[in-house]
């Protein structure tokens, strides 16, 4: 027996050894970014947004989207909320075979955006989708708000239509189709993609609590 217990230990040793691999590989997996957000159910509540942590929260939208309109309220909160610990990236994802005035809209945030109101517009589009959704020319109405904005009338209205509004609506949709999304609103976390289910408020915030947690990212 005594002769066999060199033997045994070594195997003892190996097995643990193999153990232990396996264990780690699991670990190192279940933090990669290509791996789907738990569900909110698997996230403890205790869980708190790290003070120092800055988030980087990606929408793929259309702004005559309906759920898109009915995610807008959580998503301006949670920037309201966050912060600078937010980077928020509208991307646009116009679905004109189904919003006739998704692109038009579009184009309205973008002209914006040359003269830093984005956000402004992007807030009047979503919170009034029932005004311009089905308007036989929706232009009239943001060429109001671009004016009561405080806009240059005609740098906005050439913009609409300008070259550079277009390529960045282009990139957008160039980024989605490299994603793989072709629906809206999709919300990514952090480069991680939220499933449909759990695209609302509990949600996201959810996801903001796991990415920024010390046990998400892995050790140096």
């Amino acid at each position: 027996m005594h002769k066999y217990r060199p033997f045994l230990i070594i195997a003892l040793v190996l097995a643990v050894a193999i153990i232990g691999g396996i264990l780690l590989l699991r670990s190192s997996r279940k933090q990669s970014f290509a791996n789907p957000i738990p569900s909110p159910e698997a996230i403890s509540k205790k869980q708190a947004i790290s003070a120092q942590a800055v988030v980087t929260l990606e929408e793929f939208g259309d702004y005559q989207c309906p759920p898109c309109g009915e995610l807008h309220p959580t998503l301006k909160q949670l920037k309201k909320d966050l912060g600078p610990n937010l980077n928020f990236v509208f991307r646009n994802l116009p679905l004109t075979t189904i919003h006739k005035n998704s692109l038009v809209a579009a184009q309205a945030a973008e002209a914006a955006r040359m003269q830093n109101r984005f956000w402004e517009m992007h807030d009047l589009l979503y919170e009034n989708q029932e005004l311009w959704g089905d308007d036989v020319n929706p232009r009239t109405i943001f060429l109001k708000w671009a004016a009561d904005l405080g806009l240059d009338m005609t740098r906005f209205a050439q913009d609409l239509d300008g070259k550079q509004v277009k390529l960045r609506i282009d990139a957008d949709q160039e980024a989605a189709a490299e994603l793989g999304i072709n629906g809206t609103p999709t919300v990514l976390v952090n480069g991680r993609q939220l499933r449909p289910e759990v695209t609302n408020a509990e949600g996201i915030r959810a996801a903001i609590q796991y990415v920024t947690s010390p046990k998400s990212s892995p050790r140096p």
